[in-house]
């Protein structure tokens, strides 16, 4: 893993700052953001393995966060502690008894920071930007208007740019 230092933190703040603003709840003060992206990369930094999620994410977010950024942080942590997946579990094109595919809802993905795909989904690294787009929006179950309307919903690049952090030296 690389040294997370300043770039690490002003992603992870932009992150969050994304976060709320899908979720159309008001922006967190740019210090709290920051205290959290610091905290976050500690934890990065000491590679503690996936554990106790929700008292792991508290201490991350600190005191007095607000549900939305709460939520925010709990797959922040997910991201930084959970083993680096060799292979796509696929839950992005999974379909419901009603023939749904909730992560290929728009209003599913704003509540996933990173949109469509898991949070360790291997797709992250093995694609670039535009290759990546075009590669989910083949693999589409939903209207691909959908998806074109929303790209930045359904595959936000500023989660690319994070796990690419997180995994190392390409």
């Amino acid at each position: 893993m690389r040294e997370l230092g300043v770039e690490f933190e002003d992603v992870v703040a932009g992150l969050l700052e994304r976060f709320q603003r899908q979720q159309g709840f008001p922006s967190a003060d740019p210090t709290v953001l920051r205290a959290i992206a610091a905290r976050l990369g500690a934890l990065a930094r000491a590679a503690v393995p996936a554990g106790d999620l929700a008292g792991t994410a508290a201490q991350v977010a600190g005191p007095g966060a607000d549900a939305g950024l709460a939520e925010a942080v709990t797959q922040l942590v997910k991201a930084v502690t959970y083993p680096r997946l060799d292979v796509c579990r696929e839950s992005y094109r999974e379909t419901a008894a009603d023939g749904t595919c909730r992560r290929q809802l728009a209003a599913q993905a704003r509540r996933r920071i990173s949109g469509t795909h898991c949070v360790d989904c291997p797709h992250w690294l093995a694609f670039g930007a535009d290759e990546h787009a075009a590669w989910l929006r083949a693999a589409w179950r939903s209207d691909p208007a959908d998806f074109d309307a929303a790209r930045g919903v359904f595959l936000p690049e500023d989660f690319r740019v994070l796990r690419r952090l997180l995994s190392g030296p390409q």
